[in-house]
């Protein structure tokens, strides 16, 4: 069975709710409809025509790009300009465009995390903590026969999640009372028969932005007609929620040693360095995109460097008087978001049985060249 466009962006929406974004951004549906099945879904960095061509040739239905491809208000939609054009492909060829941006940079095994991890950084935490969700528990009452399967639905939405730790629950056994009345159709029981059901009482722990995808896979999952649950606000720490991450790596190196081992790793022409290129690195600081305003935090923070992005002359000049050296790869290392996005819906659409196939853009979208 083929996933309809609002099942992908809704496992989408599992990792990186659009309440995350940051309020400027421009995330969600941004081209066609995501009312029809989805044969092929392919993740982008950017939206080029270059892009849309190779979707067209891959025969894709839904693109998930990181940078939106309408970001400031249109004047006009003009066919005969470039961007005007480029939109004009997309509806000819009823591709559908979903942004997910800062929403993804922020979420808690995102953007930021996939750098970290690709980096390798030791118990890695955010760099600058922008926001928090609070937490939530949610309480609900399945049969005993269904158990799995509902917890197992509420689990991949993302509940139960504490620390290193997934799928944390507790259940107890119980007996459910109902009785059924005209116009039901009972999973059990019979219409004017008082019934009773063995049943397990579930709690588990959600954070609030994601309480409407849980709910929704919870009730996807549960046999009955209509579904007994409550929602509780917790006094508990909120889940921090922020840019960048700031982490040790596992072995010191210098500043060179890390230098070429990014452009092996993320296949990078070549990367601008500030700071002595034989500075032992031990504490790193990662952002993707556009990091020169954050280099401040980083330095604060410890960091002996800053990987990032599109840093300024003068930015560097500061990092360099506040002792901290800068790595600028460029904004094009979230190009890492179409694997790991990729991986991450093959897996999710798996187990959901579905047959959508995913792939990822294999164009090359930075516009630099290094000569």
């Amino acid at each position: 069975m083929l996933a309809n466009g609002q099942s992908i962006i809704q496992v989408v929406e599992r990792l990186a709710p659009k309440s995350l974004a940051m309020e400027w951004d421009k995330v969600g549906l941004q081209v066609g409809s995501l009312q029809k099945p989805v044969e092929k879904v392919m993740t982008a960095l950017d939206v080029t025509e270059e892009v849309v061509d190779e979707a067209i040739s891959l025969g894709v239905n839904l693109i998930i790009a990181h940078h939106p491809v309408i970001f400031r208000p249109l004047k006009h939609l003009r066919t005969d300009l470039p961007a005007g054009k480029l939109l004009a492909k997309l509806l000819a060829h009823d591709i559908a465009v979903y942004s997910t941006h800062t929403n993804l940079d922020v979420a808690d095994g995102g953007l930021n995390d996939w750098l970290a991890e690709d980096l390798e950084l030791v118990q890695p935490q955010i760099l600058d903590v922008t926001s928090s969700d609070p937490l939530k528990k949610l309480v609900v009452f399945v049969p005993s026969t269904h158990k799995e399967q509902v917890f197992g639905a509420m689990a991949r939405a993302g509940a139960g999640h504490i620390g290193n730790y997934s799928h944390c629950s507790f259940q107890v056994n119980g007996t459910g009372t109902f009785l059924p009345l005209v116009g039901s159709t009972p999973f059990l029981g019979e219409q004017g028969k008082m019934a009773e059901a063995s049943e397990v009482r579930i709690e588990t722990v959600i954070p609030a932005s994601i309480q409407n995808s849980v709910v929704r896979a919870m009730k996807e999952a549960h046999p009955y007609e209509e579904v007994a649950y409550d929602i509780y606000p917790l006094d508990l720490p909120p889940v921090p929620l922020g840019l960048g991450r700031i982490g040790h790596l596992p072995v010191p190196m210098t500043l060179t040693e890390l230098a070429d081992s990014l452009k092996e790793k993320w296949g990078l022409q070549a990367v601008r360095v500030v700071g002595p290129l034989d500075r032992p690195i031990k504490k790193v600081a990662v952002l993707g995109g556009s990091g020169g305003s954050y280099l401040m935090k980083a330095a604060f923070r410890g960091a002996d460097v800053m990987i990032t992005g599109d840093v300024g002359y003068h930015e560097a000049h500061d990092a360099l008087v506040e002792g901290l050296s800068v790595i600028d790869a460029g904004h094009n290392i979230e190009k890492i978001m179409k694997r790991k996005l990729a991986e991450y819906l093959k897996k999710r659409l798996a187990e959901e049985k579905y047959e959508t196939e995913v792939v990822a853009s294999a164009i090359h979208t930075d516009p630099f060249h290094y000569q």
